[in-house]
């Protein structure tokens, strides 16, 4: 089995594979990647050229995220996946990264733990309903617009700039923005993903998630994913009648990283990049 590049025209299989995995993945995630960082994305091709698994990275200022590792069914127990992750983490190393980021499963762990990665926090997916009432009033937007306002408030809470996702996940969304926090309103599939969202207060938080909630149109599915560790985050959400529809473990390894876990409010991705 070798271990080769991930290639934009892998991205249909990676997908076919993540939809059997019941992951919320989409084609500008890869293809973001593969743009950004393309020598941290790997796939496992046998000797005939089928491709058996991937995995991708993202290098930030001072620290990276590695994600998507998947094996197809019929590959599986043969050390292919801990051979693409060794590859991405690497990669990373090697690029001059210091902290190392990813979230995974409980079946995930054993292996993680065997590249030095220990767990900071869990992850909640919650779900819920969108209740349109009204417009959201101008003075809250600045839509498709990563300015350094948004830029320092994320740093506040990763402890490391991540402009280049932060770009491209406002561009492809509706930012709403005030001056101690942001949310980014993301389409994920039939669903709307709120992320970034990132407060440095609970009223902020509060007021933003409001503000866009009322106009999501009615019995359209809201995701996000946040940290367990952020209390207010727990509060709100459940608050809004959000429901938990899964978890999963924020892991790191390398130096500790500045995480400030209350003021984080939504992941900027589904899991794969932070």
């Amino acid at each position: 089995m070798k271990i080769e590049a991930f290639r934009m025209d892998d991205i249909a299989y990676f997908l076919k594979l993540a939809t059997a995995e019941n992951w919320v993945a989409e084609a500008w995630e890869p293809e973001f990647l593969l743009s950004e960082f393309p020598q941290g994305c790997f796939a496992a091709r046998d000797d005939n050229g089928e491709t058996a698994g991937f995995v991708t990275s993202l290098r930030h200022d001072q620290s990276g995220w590695i994600g998507n590792l998947i094996v197809s069914v019929e590959y599986r127990g043969q050390g292919i996946g801990e051979g693409l992750f060794s590859a991405a983490f690497e990669a990373l190393r090697l690029d001059g990264a210091e902290t190392f980021w990813l979230t995974a499963s409980k079946s995930g762990q054993r292996l993680y733990k065997k590249f030095g990665f220990s767990s900071i926090d869990t992850i909640i997916r919650w779900v819920g309903t969108g209740r349109q009432r009204h417009g959201v009033h101008d003075h809250n937007s600045n839509r498709n617009t990563c300015n350094s306002s948004v830029r320092g408030i994320d740093c506040q809470a990763w402890g490391d700039r991540r402009d280049a996702l932060l770009e491209t996940t406002v561009g492809r969304g509706k930012l709403l923005i005030e001056e101690f926090g942001f949310l980014v309103v993301q389409p994920c599939g039939d669903a709307q993903q709120f992320g970034p969202f990132t407060a440095l207060d609970s009223g902020t938080a509060e007021r933003l998630f409001d503000a866009v909630f009322c106009t999501i149109p009615s019995g359209t599915k809201v995701c996000l994913d946040a940290p367990a560790s952020n209390r207010a985050a727990l509060r709100l959400f459940n608050q809004r009648r959000m429901r938990i529809a899964g978890t999963n473990d924020l892991m790191y390894a390398g130096k500790n990283p500045d995480y400030r876990p209350e003021y984080i409010y939504g992941l900027a991705t589904m899991g794969s990049c932070g």
